[in-house]
Formats: C-alpha cells, structure tokens, sequence
C-alpha cells in the first residue's frame, strides 16, 4: 500500500512538472501568430524558448514511462481508450518540433508561413488536447472490465471536457506571456504585457467555472470532504493566481512566471488529489475503475524503480535548472543570431 501510494504521488509530480515546464513553451508557440508582428518578433519567441522546449519534453516521456513502468494496467487501457487524442497530441508535438528546424532553412516568406502556422497548431494543440483528456479522467471514461472504450473522440468534448481544455489552454498562455516578459524587451514586451493581462482577465472566471462544473461533473470533492486538508491545494491556486497578476502590475515577469507555474502545479494537484486512490475511473461501472493498488506493478518492480528515481531525477533537475540559470535574462543579439 505504502509503494502504490508513493509511486501515485510521483506519477501526479511528473505530470505537474510537465505541465510547469512545458506549459509556457506551449503558451509562447500559441501566442506566436498573435504577438509575433515582425520577423525579429517572431525570431525573438522562437529564441526565448529554444534552448528549453525539447528538454521541457523529458518530463512527458518520464511521467508516460513511470505509468508504462509502475501502473502498466493503466498505461494499456489510458492508451487504447484515448488513443485519438494522444495520437493527435503526438503528431502536433511532432509537428512543432520539425517546423522550429525547418522555418530558417529557406529565406521565402511563404515558406516561413507555412511553418508559422505549424507552430501555431504543435502547440495550441497539446495544450488544449491535454486539458480535455485530463478533465474526462476526472469525471470518468466509459470503458469496460476488459479495457475496451464504449465511445469516440467527439464524446471526449463534452462541456466539461471543453472547459478543462480552456483552462489548461489560458493556464499555458498566461505561463508562456509571463516567460516572454521576461525573455524580451522593446515593443514586443509591450504588447506581452498588455496580452497577459487580458489572459488573466479570462483565467479568473474560466478556474472559478471549473471548480464549480467539477462538483456537478465529477465526484473528486469527496476526497476533499473526507480530508478537508487537501482544501489547501485549492487555497494554493486561487491565491498563486493573484500574485501572478500582482507581479504583472510590478512587471516582475520572473516573479509572476514563478507565480503561473504554482497555479499549474496546484491545479494538476487539484485532479490528483480528487482522484487518489484511482487513476482511469469508469463510468459503466466503478468495478472497472483502475487504481493504484489493483493496477500497479510488483512490489519488487516499484521498490527497484523508486531506487532508480530517487538518484537520476534529482540530476535531470539539476541539470534543467543549470540550463535555465545558463540562458537567464533578456535575449542578446548572439542569441537573435540564431
């Protein structure tokens, strides 16, 4: 019990973290069409996350190997259930990643429209995709006792659904509009400023909307009310995002970034608190529904891996945090170059 409990936790930690990290890669390559007026503003956002955006990706390949690896039940029915939105996530992602190589290989302005719009559509779709899929975990996916999906995709985008994935979409927007505040300067800093403030005008009303469709659409405050405690993770969040929006009145961007990736991580913990001790709940029929206890690995598995987890991930972070120390700052002019 005291493993499956452990390795939920650090399945919900390397969500959260993806999320973190990713998140305001996936909010500047969104933001990327709309603030990008001019070449050197479009080179300045490619730039601002060059250095970081595929290692932010590790985090992804971590956290989907940590359920392949501890909960192998749940990594199988996850990705035969919701086959169509992480193929579509997986492509998208492919898809960013080939257009931030190709897009300065040839000097045509069609060309770089082209690969514009790839950007756009590599990052506005995870952000959005994986919203909906973690909303309809929390209210729960009609699969059966053998695993087998009773739906489509188009089930996946009901309201709730739809809401989680604005959420998870103006989460990463206002992420990735606090790192290009403090990645840029001149007019493009400007215009950053005036977008998140806009972005945080939404978020408000769309996470106040959230919480209370989660009561109606789920039954994750259960959890909650048996441990009343946990009611500090939503305390956490609704109070991290005001002092993002203080920090953007003291445009100290570093400060509200850190601010916006508390909420981010707050509000996956909100899900993952709700949810424990399961992990894929069934709506046909809670019988069906995969926890952490009757889908996890053996105890020797889980005991070998927590040893493995414990020695390399503090030096995968160690070395993200190396990286970002690294490339802190404005963008320079050597750094425009490339």
């Amino acid at each position: 019990m005291i493993l499956e409990t452990i390795w939920f936790f650090i399945w919900g930690l390397l969500w959260a973290i993806f999320f973190m990290t990713d998140g305001f890669d996936f909010g500047v390559g969104t933001l990327y069409p709309f603030l990008g007026k001019s070449e050197d503003d479009k080179r300045a956002m490619i730039n601002s996350i060059g250095p970081f955006w595929d290692g932010n990706e590790v985090w992804l390949i971590t956290a989907g190997g940590v359920t392949f690896a501890a909960f192998p039940k749940v990594y199988a029915v996850m990705f035969s259930t919701l086959y169509a939105p992480l193929m579509l996530i997986l492509f998208a992602l492919i898809l960013r990643g080939v257009a931030f190589e190709f897009r300065g290989q040839i000097d045509s302005p069609g060309w770089k429209r082209i690969w514009d719009l790839c950007i756009f559509i590599g990052s506005f779709m995870p952000a959005f995709l994986f919203g909906v899929v973690f909303a309809n975990i929390f209210r729960g996916i009609p699969f059966d006792g053998q695993g087998v999906y009773h739906g489509n995709l188009l089930m996946l985008l009901n309201p709730y659904g739809v809401l989680g994935g604005l959420l998870f979409l103006l989460l990463f927007l206002l992420h990735g509009a606090n790192w290009l505040g403090m990645k840029t300067d001149g007019d493009l800093n400007i215009r950053v400023a005036a977008v998140a403030d806009k972005i945080w005008i939404a978020l408000v009303p769309t996470a106040v909307l959230f919480l209370i469709a989660t009561w109606f659409a789920t039954d994750l405050y259960a959890n909650y009310l048996a441990n009343p405690v946990f009611f500090l993770i939503i305390l956490c969040s609704v109070l991290s995002i005001f002092v993002v929006k203080f920090y953007l009145v003291k445009k100290d961007y570093f400060s509200a970034w850190c601010a916006s990736a508390t909420t981010i991580v707050t509000c996956t913990f909100f899900g993952i608190a709700g949810l424990f001790p399961r992990m894929f709940p069934s709506i046909i029929d809670p019988q069906y529904t995969l926890t952490a206890f009757n889908s996890s690995s053996s105890p020797l598995t889980l005991k070998i891996m927590l040893g493995v987890v414990v020695v390399f991930i503090p030096i995968v972070i160690a070395y993200q945090m190396w990286t970002y120390r690294l490339f802190q700052g404005k963008l320079t002019e050597e750094e425009m170059e490339y």
